[in-house]
């Protein structure tokens, strides 16, 4: 048998037989089997032979400290256009093997084959883990912003290697203890090495060495500030840009100090409202304890803790949606954000290569990579963010790309097709309103330039085909858009920029190199371009506003109205259990009444059959004697199954009588039910019958079952003693009779008579006996499924009054954000700056009363004499503004 000796240095794969096995890393001394051969590996002894039928391939280790670096830059869940270009530029310049690519790829398109992050970090060998953690770091501070998801990767990284947790407080406080440093080195205009550098200095790894020169060009004051090479050098330049974008960032500074802390104060509630909740709901569970055990006090607290689970699972879904709104603006604080959103095919691709002046390579080739993840651009202080195309298989949903973009964006551009127009595409833009995002409509024109005989068509007359009017003209189109937006927008104050894409992707074409200044000309992307340089110079301030100060009131409100729906589901809950309460004893008092009538009627039946059958018992055994008497009426009885025939009517009963219960009960279900379900819960309120009260109905039934056992020693020595202690007489009776019909007849009347009272006291006994058993689990029933409904009330009464503090915190802060940004728009639209204080907003602004993504009306201390008439207002806000001095 052949044998393969394989190194430990290195890696190796072997093929044969069609089978393949991989050895990499520190081997050990094993036998292995492929097929036929035998491949023992040895530590330290090189490949020697070469077998036949066999490839023996080198396969690099992977690079995991690399790796892990990628999972950060997906750790946000945005993949920035720099740092991809980092990783890139990283992996070439250290030359990682392709597999190492090929499994960066897998990360950042996030492909359900990825390395998870522990499989990544276990790999890393301890006295490598260092360095590897100050890579994280540098890279994380690359943009100026270490935000919470990259810290939560990097304490995770730290547990799957067991760090003691100091030991990466210790990094981070060195980290930003560099920050607030070098935030004073910006204000000196001193230059020096970048945080991220710094971090590194000392490392001495190829991946460490080249990140040290590498993130000297991505240090934050250089980010979006790059010049990109376009065609068209006018676009956003000159000095009314460069002071709308530091005019931009001092507001936007200004207004997150608001922000964070309306967020981070709707985080403290939400969290002491999950603490309150929990106390309460433990106080009143201890109170129940108090009780005595039984099913009703069990069933009570299985619903106490469902309920407290419930709630502690929604405020933890409330606090992520709270912490993400605040990460998001985070991103947002240092860059004017435009959203470009849009189905698969529209042209989004091309959009985005025209403006960053990248990646034309990639379109229409199919080498554009898709990703779960939203990729972020940095150009000319704009930060664009490319979400996923809606409806590209095994992507994201609509809900979910309007969700990963809505917080942090200053202006959403939605891009469209006129080949494919429909009403389906626009109603996404409910949640855009829902969250008073202001919207523009690219209308990407599609014709086909690649004939050139069109091409030749487009450039003698290219304004035609954006001709509004004729049987060629857009202006249906456009209808088309404002029509199906107004349904699902509110308003159609929005811009709608036609343009054609194609022919600004073929401007940068060799081939139409004579015709590039027409082409990009006719493309009218200059259109889209100057509307996002007037988005920005002219309404770029007001633009922050909305997105750090009037949009999170949205993201406030959210967690207001889930208590506010909470509250008043579980007040309407116990109103509905009070005033249920008194109609449910009701009923089951009623059914209680029938069911006993019911049960009174079947044992009258039974004894019935008992009279019947004397005539007939007395004909057959009147000359018997005692002993043959006896045991004969014990087989009449045992024939008529007396026993069992009680038994299962008493049983049939409380079954009926718990069935009634149980569909009194599931109607008043259902009617909390649905009470329950428009507070976002789904209840199982009232356990069964049977599952509450199985220990007591088993008692009575048990009891009941004794008794009936009594009618044989009822009825046999009665019977017996009467007519065996009264032969004599009756002998002597029957003598005077001279024929056996005669005897037989005066014998049988005889022993009926004797019998029939003996079988009504019985009779009497035993309904009087299963009326009062029946009685007795009727109010055992009523009593403890009572005490069931005044648990479930106090509880519901209980956390009803926990959300109204909470609520009334939150409504603060939602008008504390609203007059602030009332300010905002008193001084944009007077043209004129201040610095946001409480003191400022007090002296302007009086109320501000707003209906979320449609209205607001600010109520001022003084006249507003606004440049702007309120028509361009409400274009421009995309909300109904009304200013009035208050009277």
């Amino acid at each position: 048998m052949a044998h393969l000796y394989i190194t430990s240095i290195g890696a190796f794969t072997a093929k044969a037989s069609g089978k393949a096995i991989a050895f990499a890393g520190n081997c050990i001394e094993e036998p292995i089997v492929l097929s036929d051969i035998m491949v023992s590996l040895t530590p330290g002894i090189y490949p020697q032979v070469t077998l036949p039928n066999t490839t023996l391939m080198a396969s690099e280790p992977l690079d995991y400290p690399f790796l892990l670096l990628t999972h950060l830059v997906c750790a946000d869940r945005q993949i920035h256009r720099e740092e991809s270009k980092l990783l890139h530029e990283l992996a070439d310049q250290t030359q990682v093997g392709k597999q190492t690519i090929q499994e960066m790829e897998k990360i950042l398109t996030q492909e359900k084959t990825l390395l998870p992050v522990e499989d990544i970090a276990q790999q890393i060998p301890e006295e490598q883990q260092r360095e590897a953690m100050q890579q994280l770091l540098a890279l994380a501070y690359v943009d100026g912003l270490f935000s919470p998801l990259e810290r939560q990767m990097i304490a995770q990284v730290a547990q799957i290697w067991r760090w003691d947790a100091t030991e990466v407080e210790q990094m981070l406080t060195q980290a930003q203890t560099l920050q607030a440093n070098r935030q004073k080195d910006r204000d000196s205009h001193t230059e020096k090495l970048s945080i991220s550098a710094i971090l590194l200095m000392g490392a001495e790894s190829i991946l460490s060495r080249t990140l040290i020169a590498k993130l000297a060009t991505f240090a934050p004051e250089t980010l979006g500030r790059r010049i990109v090479q376009l065609q068209r050098q006018i676009l956003l330049a000159g000095p009314d840009y460069e002071e709308a974008v530091q005019r931009n960032s001092i507001i936007a500074g200004e207004d997150y100090r608001f922000t964070e802390t309306a967020l981070t104060d709707t985080e403290s509630t939400l969290i002491s409202l999950n603490q309150t909740l929990q106390l309460t709901l433990e106080n009143l569970q201890q109170t129940i304890n108090k009780q005595p055990t039984n099913p009703t006090t069990k069933e009570l607290i299985n619903h106490l803790n469902q309920t407290q689970k419930t709630l502690a699972t929604e405020i933890g879904q409330e606090l992520n949606y709270v912490r993400e709104s605040l990460w998001a603006k985070q991103r947002a604080l240092h860059h004017f954000s435009l959203a470009c959103m849009g189905k698969t095919k529209v042209g989004k691709s091309t959009l985005h290569a025209i403006i960053i002046g990248e990646g034309w390579e990639a379109i229409g080739s199919g080498g554009q990579r898709t990703t779960r993840f939203n990729r972020v651009y940095d150009w000319k202080n704009i930060r664009i963010i490319d979400t996923p195309g809606i409806g590209a298989p095994g992507g994201k949903s609509e809900e979910e790309i309007v969700a990963s973009v809505i917080e942090e964006s200053d202006l959403i551009c939605y891009v469209v097709t006129n080949d494919s127009i429909q009403e389906t595409e626009f109603q996404f833009l409910q949640q855009l309103k829902a969250k008073a995002k202001p919207l523009l409509i690219l209308l990407n024109l599609k014709y086909n330039l690649r004939d050139p005989r069109r091409l030749d068509y487009f450039l003698k007359n290219p304004d035609k085909l954006f001709t509004l009017e004729g049987s060629s003209g857009i202006s249906g189109h456009i209808d088309r858009i404002h029509r199906y937006a107004q349904n699902h927008y509110a308003n159609d104050y929005f811009d709608i920029i036609p343009v054609m894409l194609l022919a600004a992707q073929m401007a940068r074409e060799p081939e139409h190199q004579t015709n590039r200044e027409k082409l990009l000309k006719a493309s009218r992307i200059q259109d889209f371009l100057d509307s996002i340089r007037e988005s920005l110079v002219k309404h770029g301030a007001i633009r922050r506003s909305q997105t750090l100060l009037g949009s999170t009131v949205g993201a406030i409100e959210r967690p207001y109205h889930w208590m506010s729906q909470k509250s008043q589901s579980y007040q309407q809950l116990s109103n509905t259990l009070t005033r249920q309460r008194e109609t449910l004893q009701t009923q089951i008092k009623g059914a209680c009444k029938d069911h006993l009538e019911f049960l009174q009627y079947q044992i009258a039946s039974i004894f019935q059959d008992i009279f019947n059958s004397l005539p007939d018992f007395a004909e057959s055994n009147w000359n018997f004697s005692q002993e043959s008497l006896r045991q004969n009426w014990d087989y009449k009885l045992q024939a008529l199954e007396i026993d069992d025939r009680l038994q299962h009517a008493y049983q049939t009963t409380v079954q009926n009588f718990n069935r009634d219960v149980e569909i009194a009960l599931s109607e008043l279900g259902t009617d909390l039910q649905l009470i329950a379900q428009m507070g976002g819960d789904n209840f199982r309120f009232f356990p069964s019958i049977s599952d509450l009260y199985s220990d007591n109905a088993a008692q009575i039934g048990g009891s009941f079952l004794r008794l009936s056992q009594t009618v044989v020693t009822h009825f046999s020595p009665p019977v017996n003693k009467t007519v065996m202690m009264g032969a004599v007489v009756l002998n002597s009776i029957l003598g005077v009779f001279t024929t056996r019909e005669q005897k037989s007849h005066f014998a049988v009347q005889r022993l009926s008579k004797l019998l029939v009272p003996q079988i009504r006291e019985s009779q009497r006994q035993i309904t009087e006996q299963a009326a009062d058993n029946f009685r007795g689990y009727y109010r055992h029933v009523a009593g403890k499924l009572m005490q069931y409904i005044e648990g479930l009330i106090q509880e519901f009464e209980l956390i009803s009054k926990q959300f109204h503090q909470p609520q009334q915190k939150l409504n603060d802060t939602i008008n504390r954000l609203n007059v602030a940004y009332g300010k905002r728009i008193v001084d944009w639209c007077q043209g004129n700056y201040e610095t946001l204080t409480e003191a400022g907003i007090n002296k302007t602004i009086t109320q501000v009363k707003r209906e979320f993504g449609k209205q607001i009306n600010i109520q001022t201390k003084f006249k507003v004499q606004s440049y702007l008439d309120s028509q361009e207002i409400n274009r421009i806000l995309q909300e109904d503004v009304s200013m009035h001095r208050l009277q």
